[in-house]
């Protein structure tokens, strides 16, 4: 097994994120009292300003993702042609949900809807028309907006990185832009804004979570465990070494383990409050809440309350959107990694659908629960503690209902891991970005990461609370947020480019009968039926198709091309590589693969085969497998479909003079190719 590197450090990135971290930190620390006053000026400064800038954004991506859910594009896979999920689709809902909001929903479940009957924006308090406010704010901050954010970053960076072959970093995304420019200053620039943002949203996350966490302890051990910065510092040092031990354990051993494990708990306790709450109560506030949602969506997206002179959609609504944006790279390249494969289609209706509707039916338990606790029950202290102490909400909520010590305890353990697996998977990102997209990175670098987030997150905590942490947040979204907007508009032509790719190459691979081994139709049958082994398949291309591609090789050779025919005994492969320039590089490869016979073969006379398998030499290019056989075509046929497919290249780059000049790497489940840096530019 080969050792990882001692270092796969992207200086011009690396060294100015660090240093704008060490000062803010350094800077922080010496007066805490000063930074936190200039915090607070800064975050009414924004607001203020850029508000107006914050909700359109949002509103442009999540009008992006639902356009491209419904365009011809939707079907174009994240990766190859023949990629297929490297996830089950419950382990990566699992890591997606548990590594974005799992820590944001604990917090405001209970605490935010309370707050809002309490003092609602427009309708008069702790009425029924207050409830109705409250569950729609907290559905419309918590619903397709912030999955919207979410899901434009994560399929950007999954499109270029897995279809197109350029680093799995935020710069990969301007690549339409500014082309090879993104290798240069400016996609330094780029990556160093997503770290920078990443690193403020994940403290802001994390001290809202270790702030819970207190409050939880406290609660189950009020004699032992007070409420202060003391404690909460000492939850943050504890859970951030934990969260060392999963990033160190890497994607599959600690990140997807620590992922299902919190779902299953989170499912769990939503599960106990909705048999034990008030059940009836729950399901119809939920279809209500969710029908008021869908008719007030577009009214909600473009409100700024620009007539009121309230401080309330800056201390509620933009900061949870710029809150999202700020930290979308960090869940953005999370969810990209763990989505090659998938179709675009497939990816939104995963990323937007699946998580929302899970998030509605979260509030509808735990929101309604408490609505019902205090119009019907009469337990009106709750508004009071709620106001107190956001972070005590869940618990005084839980404090109504069976089994409570236990239920708490569970409690308290979920907000935990889901702390550990928002540090560990921030880390992950965050040191690739570092990297230059690079994953092989060695421990030291990952544990850099994971200490200077927990070293974040204490000092704004210590300097300004909420107020440092929210700061934070919604200035880092800003540079952020016209980073996204180009990258969508990037996109969106990389798409048209695309679609016009697949309508010059055409998906029509048929061979005439006449070239086949077989040309009567009796021979034909038995072609059909012929079921080749792995040696006869394997022969067939060393004997028959590697002759045939270095004869064409020839000939494009004689007419000025730079040719190379390679054959991969590895990989049971043969590549032909044609090359004029920058921009054309045609790449032309039969692969022996393996698949399961079909039923035709086995379900009857099984047991005369000689295999259970089907052999076949299937024809790959550049945008993945072509789903065809060459098996049996005759030398003379072979030539005919490498000239046809290279024709079709050929029209493409021809009707296409915007067409990007990709640089293309092969990316496939079974076969890793050799690659140097993706900086060796």
């Amino acid at each position: 097994m080969s050792k990882l590197p001692r270092s796969t450090i992207l200086l011009p990135v690396f060294v100015p994120a660090a240093v704008i971290i060490i000062l803010l930190v350094v800077g922080t620390s010496i007066n805490p009292e000063a930074a936190g006053a200039l915090f607070a000026d800064v975050l009414s400064f924004m607001t203020d300003t850029f508000g107006w800038f914050y909700m359109l954004a949002t509103a442009l991506f999540l009008m992006f993702i639902i356009t491209l859910a419904f365009s011809p594009y939707g079907s174009i896979k994240l990766g190859p042609d023949h990629s297929e999920p490297e996830y089950k689709f419950g382990e990566w809902f699992a890591m997606l949900f548990s590594a974005g909001y799992g820590i944001a929903l604990l917090f405001f479940g209970v605490a935010e809807p309370v707050l809002h009957f309490a003092s609602p924006p427009l309708s008069d308090p702790q009425t029924i028309q207050a409830a109705k406010e409250a569950m729609q704010i907290a559905y419309f901050h918590w619903g397709f907006h912030i999955w919207g954010i979410n899901a434009t970053v994560a399929l950007t960076l999954a499109y270029f990185s897995f279809r197109h072959g350029l680093p799995l970093s935020m710069r990969s995304t301007l690549y339409p832009i500014i082309g090879d420019k993104i290798y240069g200053p400016i996609g330094h620039t780029v990556d160093v804004f997503a770290i920078l943002g990443t690193m403020f949203g994940l403290a802001t996350s994390l001290g809202i979570s270790v702030s819970q966490i207190n409050a939880g302890l406290n609660y189950l051990l009020p004699d032992l465990i007070p409420v202060n910065n003391t404690v909460q510092v000492i939850a943050i040092a504890l859970i951030t070494a934990a969260a060392l031990v999963s990033v160190l354990a890497g994607m599959d051993k600690g990140v997807k383990r620590l992922s299902i494990l919190n779902m299953g708990l989170a499912t769990a306790l939503m599960l106990f409050v909705f048999i034990v709450g008030p059940t009836i109560f729950i399901l119809n506030a939920f279809m209500e809440n969710t029908g008021s949602y869908l008719g007030n969506l577009v009214e909600r997206t473009f409100s700024l309350q620009a007539y009121q002179l309230s401080d309330w959609i800056s201390n509620w609504t933009l900061f949870i959107f710029a809150w999202t944006i700020s930290w979308a790279p960090f869940v953005g390249l999370f969810i990209a990694k763990i989505s090659r494969g998938r179709t675009i289609r497939e990816f939104i209706v995963g990323v937007m659908l699946v998580p929302t509707i899970f998030t509605f039916f979260w509030f509808a338990v735990f929101g309604d629960t408490a609505l019902h606790m205090i119009m019907i029950d009469g337990y009106t202290s709750l508004i009071t503690d709620v106001q107190d102490n956001q972070a005590i909400a869940l618990f005084k909520l839980l404090e109504r209902l069976p089994f409570t010590q236990i239920v708490s305890s569970l409690a308290v353990l979920l907000i935990v891991t889901f702390f550990i697996t928002s540090s560990d998977s921030g880390s992950l990102v965050i040191d690739s970005l570092a990297a230059g997209g690079r994953s092989d990175t060695p421990a030291w670098q990952r544990t850099f990461w994971v200490v200077t987030e927990g070293l974040v997150a204490s000092v704004l905590l210590l300097a300004g609370g909420l107020t440092a942490l929210q700061t934070a947040a919604i200035v880092s979204a800003l540079p952020f947020a016209i980073i996204m907007l180009m990258a969508m508009f990037g996109m969106w032509k990389a798409l048209r480019i695309e679609g016009h790719r697949n309508q010059s190459l055409g998906n029509n691979n048929r061979i005439p009968p006449h070239l086949l081994k077989a040309s009567s139709w009796r021979d034909r049958i038995d072609y059909l039926n012929d079921q080749p082994t792995r040696d006869k398949v394997l022969n067939y291309i060393k004997e028959t198709v590697m002759p045939s591609m270095v004869e064409v090789s020839t000939k494009f050779a004689e007419t000025g091309w730079i040719t190379e025919v390679n054959y991969d005994a590895v990989n049971n492969r043969v590549v032909l590589e044609l090359q004029r320039g920058d921009d054309v590089e045609f790449w032309y490869e039969v692969r022996l693969s393996e698949h399961e016979a079909p039923d035709y073969y086995t379900e009857e006379g099984a047991d005369e085969l000689a295999q259970q398998h089907d052999h076949r030499a299937e024809v790959y290019l550049r945008r993945g497998g072509q789903t065809y056989d060459l098996y049996g075509y005759e030398s003379e046929a072979v030539n005919n479909d490498i000239i046809d497919q290279f024709e079709k290249y050929l029209h493409f780059i021809n009707i296409s003079p915007d067409t990007l000049p990709w640089r293309m790497q092969e990316h496939d489940d079974d076969i890793t190719l050799e690659q140097g840096s993706v900086f060796d530019k």
